[in-house]
């Protein structure tokens, strides 16, 4: 059985996937028409596509590593972690 690309694309919109990959694609042109040198660097955004970021936010170049360490949409919000009391 042959894969339901039709399908797939439907679902993407659905889950908002195509309007996040429409927004870094237009960051990545963006910063190629000014010309910067992205080889080996992310175009990372300052608030996060997945927690309702936009272009217009902001953006910038980052390490592949420290950009992707964030965990985009699985991780929590962008707040320093208070340090837990233990139980004694």
């Amino acid at each position: 059985m042959a894969r339901d690309y039709k399908r797939d694309y439907q679902l993407q919109k659905q889950r908002g996937e195509h309007e996040r990959r429409m927004e870094r694609q237009r960051a990545r042109r963006a910063m190629d028409a000014k010309g910067v040198d992205r080889a080996g660097k992310d175009v990372s955004h300052k608030k996060a596509l997945a927690r309702g970021g936009k272009n217009s936010d902001g953006y910038r170049l980052e390490n592949p590593s420290k950009n992707r360490a964030r965990g985009g949409a699985m991780s929590k919000p962008y707040t320093k972690t208070s340090k837990r009391k233990k139980n004694k």
